[in-house]
């Protein structure tokens, strides 16, 4: 595919496109990478990620697949077994579910069931998280159940340049991996620079550095974190934003040496709150940062009830007053 166009230069684009140029990027390198799901090809899905795409690639590279989420990830198993590279849409977050025997009893034990014989680098994409005010079943977080079972990498990008990288990184793995893309930011730009990844796929990163309180998430909620950060430095608070990049394995490393240097922790997620990955944070910060700890670990998070109608997603998602409110309580033990 030589006469394909691929990304050359630093330029400016939004998430979404970021994500298309790195799905591009892999295609034009590696024929065996092929594109599945659900009005991917000539719509280019319904957040138009895989935009132009089969115009490109083909419609044998880039499959518009019946609705059956099952079948779809089955369909891939089988195609990593003969030697491709599939990376499958879910179209929204809560469609996943239908799939989820097959990703959870098949997909993350394949490999080991073969003693490492039999690889499966499938990554499958999920466009998760709230705000964009839509209807059930299209702004859920179901990371944690996934990042709860071995043998399936999770990852969730907060920036156009590392939607850019990582997915490229994510196809290039043997092992299956879980692209959580955070919807809500698809249309944020960033500077995007194709000459080299910013970091390996499962590094987490500072993203703002700060002195008085450590603050982490992942995805959509980084932006938020941000954003809080600015307005607690204009209260005269310095906040260290930690954006975790990788759910499974996390790379806990700078983050305790974050915790250990600022001494206070705020986990926050769109998530509910119960068996999720942010008590999983917590209790590991616990466990190897205790004596460095002058407050509790808080966490902030979407509440233990379903995701509410769209009029209350205000209310259910975590946004920079929460975040605050937490950060004013452990600064105040």
């Amino acid at each position: 595919m030589s006469s394909v166009t691929t990304l050359s230069e630093r330029t400016n684009l939004p998430l979404a496109k970021a994500v298309n140029e790195g799905l591009r990027a892999a295609m034009a390198a590696d024929e065996s990478v092929i594109l599945m799901g659900e009005d991917i090809g000539p719509l280019g899905g319904v957040f138009r990620v895989t935009d132009r795409l089969q115009a490109d690639f083909g419609s044998a590279r880039v499959l518009d697949t019946p609705l059956a989420e099952a079948g779809i990830v089955g369909s891939a198993i089988g195609l990593a077994m003969r030697g491709y590279r599939p990376v499958i849409e879910i179209q929204f977050d809560g469609f996943i579910f239908p799939a989820f025997n097959q990703i959870v009893t098949q997909l993350a034990k394949i490999t080991s069931r073969h003693d490492g014989a039999i690889p499966m680098p499938i990554v499958i994409r999920v466009p998760y998280g709230g705000h964009i005010g839509a209807v059930e079943h299209h702004q859920e977080s179901p990371e944690a159940y996934f990042a709860h079972t071995p043998g399936l990498r999770v990852v969730a990008p907060s920036t156009p340049n590392d939607a850019y990288w990582m997915i490229q990184q994510a196809i290039a793995s043997n092992d299956p991996v879980l692209f959580f893309e955070p919807k809500a930011k698809y249309w944020m730009k960033g500077d995007v620079d194709p000459s080299a990844p910013a970091a390996d796929l499962h590094r987490s990163r500072i993203a703002r550095a700060g002195t008085d309180c450590t603050v982490v998430g992942h995805g959509a909620m980084v932006t938020t974190l941000l954003q809080a950060a600015e307005i607690a430095q204009s209260e005269g608070t310095s906040l260290e934003v930690v954006d975790l990049r990788s759910l499974s394995p996390i790379d806990y490393g700078p983050l305790l040496e974050s915790v250990r240097n600022t001494g206070r922790l705020v986990v926050a997620q769109e998530a509910q709150g119960n068996a999720s990955l942010g008590a999983e944070i917590a209790a590991h910060v616990a466990e190897h940062a205790f004596y460095s700890l002058q407050a509790p670990v808080l966490r902030v998070s979407g509440y233990d009830v379903p995701f509410p109608p769209a009029r209350l997603e205000g209310l259910y998602l975590p946004d920079a007053d929460r975040v605050l409110e937490a950060v004013d309580r452990t600064m105040h033990y």
